[in-house]
This record gives C-alpha cells, sequence and structure tokens, in this order.
C-alpha cells in the first residue's frame, strides 16, 4: 500500500495507521508515532509538517492504492455486466485484504483533519470516478434506470461497506457465493427488468 513511499515515509504511514486503528485519531500523537515506528521525531518532520499532514498523506496513499485496485477490475471485463462484476469483487477483496485501510477510510473521509482539497484530488484519482463512468456507460446503453451514477455508485458502496462491517466483526462470513449474490442483486435493482 505505500510502496511508492521511502522506508521511513512507509514506517510512519503504516505505523500511523495502525495506532489511528488501535486508538482513533485523536490519541495518535507525533510521539507515539516516533516511539512505535522507531523514526525520531526530527526525521518524521523532515518529511511531514505535521500530524495532520501524515494524516492527510495516509488518506491519500490508501485511495491511490485502492483505486488502483478497484480499476484493474473494472478494466478486466468486456461487457458492462463483466465489468461490473469484476469492479465491485475488487471492492470487496480490498477490505477483506486490506481491513485496516478499509477502517481508515470509512471513518475519515468526511472528516475535517482531510483537507478539502486533497479529499477532491483523490476522489477523481480514486475508483469513484471510473465506477460513475461505467454507471453512466449503462445508463447511456439503456441497462440501468436514468438515475444519477454517482448516487447509485454510492448507494451500492453503501451496501458493501456494511456487508464488510459485519464480516470484519465476525457476524458472518462473506463467502464467494455471499459476494455473487449481493453483487447480483445490485444490478437487478437498477437495471429495467431482472437480469440472471
Amino acid at each position: 500500500m505505500f510502496d511508492n513511499y521511502n522506508k521511513v515515509q512507509q514506517a510512519v504511514l503504516e505505523t500511523t495507521l495502525n495506532i489511528i486503528i488501535r486508538k482513533e485519531l485523536q490519541a495518535t500523537s507525533m510521539a507515539l508515532i516516533a516511539k512505535e515506528s522507531a523514526v525520531s521525531t526530527g526525521n518524521i518532520y523532515h518529511y511531514f509538517k505535521s500530524k495532520e499532514d501524515i494524516v492527510n498523506e495516509l488518506y491519500k496513499a490508501i485511495v491511490t492504492f485502492n483505486g488502483e485496485y478497484v480499476r484493474a477490475g473494472l478494466l478486466k471485463g468486456t461487457t458492462i455486466r463483466e465489468r461490473f462484476e469484476f469492479g465491485w469483487n475488487r471492492v470487496i477483496e480490498l477490505g477483506k485484504q486490506y481491513p485496516q485501510g478499509f477502517q481508515f477510510i470509512e471513518q475519515y473521509s468526511f472528516s475535517p483533519y482531510i483537507y478539502e482539497e486533497v479529499k477532491k484530488e483523490v476522489y477523481t484519482g480514486g475508483w469513484c470516478g471510473p465506477m460513475n463512468e461505467l454507471y453512466a456507460e449503462a445508463i447511456q446503453e439503456k441497462l440501468f434506470i436514468p438515475i444519477n451514477p454517482k448516487m447509485m455508485v454510492q448507494m451500492h458502496y453503501g451496501t458493501f461497506v456494511y456487508m464488510l462491517k459485519a464480516h470484519l466483526h465476525g457476524i458472518f462470513e462473506l463467502s464467494s457465493e455471499n459476494v455473487s449474490d449481493a453483487i447480483r442483486s445490485c444490478w437487478n435493482a437498477v437495471t429495467h427488468r431482472e437480469i440472471t
């Protein structure tokens, strides 16, 4: 997730993510980040101006990684239906394989700690933009009912977020069959007619 950063930056970002998931953002101090990452405070300040700077870089890194991961799924299929299924499968795989990144994004996407310019920058660079385009294409091809594509993507994402949260809390196992059923249900919910 942090492969594009040097070793010091990686250590700081990974440690910050671990602390935030364990203790919440308010309890995450520069001193604690330095202690747990084994990077001196001076060295941290060489790369990051403040705790807010670290949190924003962390947000940017995770959303960028998530975007690349999901876009790879959207490029796999040839039909709209296949791209839809591959894309949402990748969203769910991402949450299962990188639960801390998923939890961080869910908890802090609308936080005042995240600068507005960073939110805008990563929204277009993440996977939401390409998914919105896929839905717009499905509307244009008269596969989906004509609803705002951004809104439909967020509606479906909300479904998968709660499924992932239930999975991560041990309420139920997200088997491939459950995932396929949920994706098919989302597809059917916005099509002009049920397509199985």
